[in-house]
């Protein structure tokens, strides 16, 4: 699929084939391609939690999930967190094919950047778990699957099922599977000159 038709034809889609289970080759070809996405200082500090455990998946839609079939019956349901601290973490690993001049360069600038900058550390995680999510969709549309990026579950709940680290932050749910139906259709999009400013506002 081209690029262009992944991106008008995904959809979130809120209705999955229970019964459709992906292979672990495709899992891996999802994953694999979704961590092409980019990220502030190539740090990489997304964390898939892959939710694999029937149980654990009905007891997030039934008592934090707002009873969202998706949550159950998609193939796939990965919640995206993100490690904040993930700068002080080892950094040069993040620079290990790089020319020594370029990965000393960002190696030392990573600290001063982020240091005592909660409300930064917190935007890039953010920003990553963002930028991650619409190549993980893009990605399932591209090998024949529907997805459903989710917000509407109990964050706080969530993160002590799933044992959050204190220096991670919480970031939406996505589920990948079988669409059993199609999607509304699209609401209204805002035209090109309602959302453009030139030069500035």
């Amino acid at each position: 699929m081209q690029v262009k038709d992944a991106i008008f034809n995904r959809r979130a889609i809120k209705h999955f084939d229970a019964e459709h289970k992906m292979t672990a080759a495709e899992e891996k070809e999802l994953l694999e391609t979704t961590i092409q996405a980019p990220t502030s200082f190539n740090i990489q500090h997304w964390r898939f939690v892959i939710l694999r455990d029937p149980e654990l998946r009905a007891k997030i839609r039934k008592d934090f999930g707002n009873d969202q079939p998706q949550m159950t019956d998609a193939s796939l349901l990965v919640l995206f967190t993100a490690d904040m601290k993930a700068w002080q973490k080892e950094p040069s690993r993040y620079f290990a094919n790089a020319p020594k001049e370029v990965a000393e360069m960002l190696v030392n600038w990573m600290g001063p950047f982020h240091e005592g900058r909660e409300w930064l550390q917190r935007d890039e995680a953010q920003r990553s778990i963002g930028l991650t999510m619409q190549t993980m969709m893009l990605a399932a549309q591209g090998m024949g699957y529907q997805s459903c990026p989710m917000i509407g579950f109990d964050i706080e709940e969530v993160a002590k099922l799933i044992n959050l680290p204190d220096d991670h932050v919480m970031g939406p749910m996505v589920a990948i599977g079988k669409g059993t139906k199609e999607a509304w259709p699209k609401p209204g999009q805002l035209t090109l000159d309602e959302v453009t400013v030139d030069n500035g506002f």
